[in-house]
């Protein structure tokens, strides 16, 4: 049987260059992953306090025998940005393109669809594929009966499953978070720091409901996908991505080892993920095709 890989996406929120160099460093050391995703997806203005931390981190996690990928901004919006992306194409590492505009910027080689790109169906991972694509990490709302469909068309594609993280549902040119304190977006203070798994949002109701990442919304749930290893294959998927949370991710990733490597069953995975301190309830009826925030039986 094929072994099902283990990746730790990028960290989509703010945290400091210490946290960020903490966390890599044990992620190097202790958990059980073949690959870690790096760099700022959500926000540009970020990059000047994370970028001088990368070059550390890359060289301890390739020490510890981990695949390192870049993840490129999903909405770059300036000059400044744009010559960024450029930058992380000439790093000589494996890229994850969460923007189109990543097409234009990159001579043609291999690179992972990141969840961030409007990828729906055959035609458009095969229209990815043809510009280089080997890997695949589908929308957050994609079934998975579609996720199957598109595997079966693309079989030389690595399908990577979000399995683990609030679901990264939207972003915008506006920032949410600095308003809800007061600020604008170019003097936001990085107010988005206070909330390292996000902030909070309820409705009129006082229910909960969604959560803001500076530009980004998020799913107010958790995904908790635990799908043994026989049922990720038939679902062509070969990979599954944990995002980083305040959690204890060494944990989480342990979790899921033992779930692939068929020590504890899908319910025993279940159970062990959901007593942990998560950031929301657990969800991932997205995969069933029903509304993402609701937790079913796949």
């Amino acid at each position: 049987m094929t072994a099902i890989e283990l990746a730790i996406g990028p960290c989509l929120f703010n945290w400091s260059p210490e946290h960020l160099t903490d966390f890599y460093a044990r992620i190097a050391d202790e958990a059980p992953v073949e690959r870690v995703y790096l760099g700022e997806v959500v926000c540009g203005k970020r990059m000047p306090f994370s970028d001088p931390v990368w070059p550390q981190v890359i060289e301890r996690l390739q020490r510890a025998g981990k695949t390192v990928v870049l993840s490129s901004l999903a909405l770059p919006a300036t000059v400044r940005e744009r010559k960024a992306m450029i930058g992380l194409a000439e790093a000589g590492l494996p890229l994850e393109f969460n923007d189109m505009s990543m097409l234009a910027t990159t001579a043609p080689g291999p690179f992972v669809a990141g969840p961030f790109l409007n990828v729906y169906n055959e035609a458009a991972l095969g229209a990815l594929v043809r510009h280089g694509a080997s890997d695949w990490c589908p929308p957050v709302e994609v079934p998975l009966a579609s996720i199957a469909a598109v595997a079966r068309a693309h079989p030389q594609v690595t399908v990577e499953l979000f399995a683990f993280g609030r679901l990264p549902l939207a972003l915008s040119g506006r920032c949410y978070h600095a308003r809800a304190h007061g600020l604008s977006k170019d003097s936001c203070q990085f107010v988005c720091e206070k909330d390292p798994d996000g902030m909070n949002v309820a409705t009129l109701d006082k229910a909960r409901f969604l959560a803001v990442n500076g530009i980004q919304t998020l799913s107010d749930s958790c995904q908790v996908v635990t799908l043994g290893p026989e049922r990720l294959m038939e679902n062509g998927v070969s990979r599954l991505r944990l995002s980083p949370h305040t959690v204890d991710m060494v944990e989480v990733a342990r979790a899921y080892r033992d779930l692939l490597d068929g020590t504890a069953s899908e319910a025993e995975t279940e159970a062990r993920l959901t007593a942990m301190d998560l950031p929301g309830p657990p969800c991932n009826a997205a995969l069933a095709g029903e509304a993402g925030w609701r937790q079913v039986a796949l």
